[in-house]
């Protein structure tokens, strides 16, 4: 069984999730950890609990959702794993924080690329990679189908979706995704979001207003 344990970092209020299973090896998610009292909080986590981390991944490459990647990676000597499509938004990230007054470390390059289809595979669980861009070019989403959820970037919030405005995203197509790629899912599927509240596939098909 895995476990999933989420932190609201920086500003921007955005989770960052820790995904664990029996074997104590875990993968830690769009660290937004931000200031030494958000990294410290991270890495208290880690140790109380007694995991070790074993992959750092990017659903998508905002800045936001990696602030503290170059924290993780040095921490615990992981590379970063990423979609290909995200490269752009990722060398883009510290000119785009500069415009928001938002300075941190830079993010190592994406050191191994992942692709839609593939399992991401820690202990003694997995996770699928689905395909899910508009909010960013190439945002992907993770997948558990034997535990029933989904950790999804900022793809779909609860009662809500990921904005479009920002370089690379596109209205229709992220509406596609969402309605392709996670609205086929079983309707129990938790959503575990970067930002707000966790929802479900269920609830935001009958109640999302961008969807209906």
């Amino acid at each position: 069984m895995i476990h999933v344990a989420s932190f609201t970092f920086n500003p921007f209020q955005e989770n960052t999730y820790v995904l664990y299973d029996e074997t104590k090896e875990c993968l830690i998610i769009d660290p937004g950890c931000y200031t030494e009292n958000e990294r410290k909080q991270l890495k208290t986590f880690i140790q109380k609990e007694g995991l070790t981390p074993v992959r750092l991944l990017n659903t998508h490459c905002h800045l936001d959702h990696i602030c503290g990647n170059a924290f993780i990676a040095k921490e615990y000597n992981l590379v970063l794993e990423a979609h290909q499509g995200e490269k752009l938004v990722l060398d883009a990230s510290v000119a785009h924080g500069q415009m928001y007054g938002f300075v941190f470390e830079p993010s190592p390059a994406i050191a191994k690329y992942l692709k839609e289809g593939e399992q991401i595979r820690f202990g003694k669980s997995s996770l699928a990679i689905l395909y899910t861009p508009g909010h960013s070019p190439a945002s992907i989403t993770f997948y558990s189908k034997e535990d029933g959820f989904v950790i999804a970037g900022d793809v779909l919030f609860f009662m809500g979706i990921g904005r479009t405005d920002l370089p690379g995203g596109d209205h229709e197509t992220l509406l596609s995704s969402i309605r392709e790629q996670l609205f086929t899912l079983p309707e129990e599927t938790l959503v575990y979001n970067g930002h707000g509240q966790k929802t479900k596939i269920g609830f935001e098909k009958a109640n999302n207003p961008f969807l209906n």
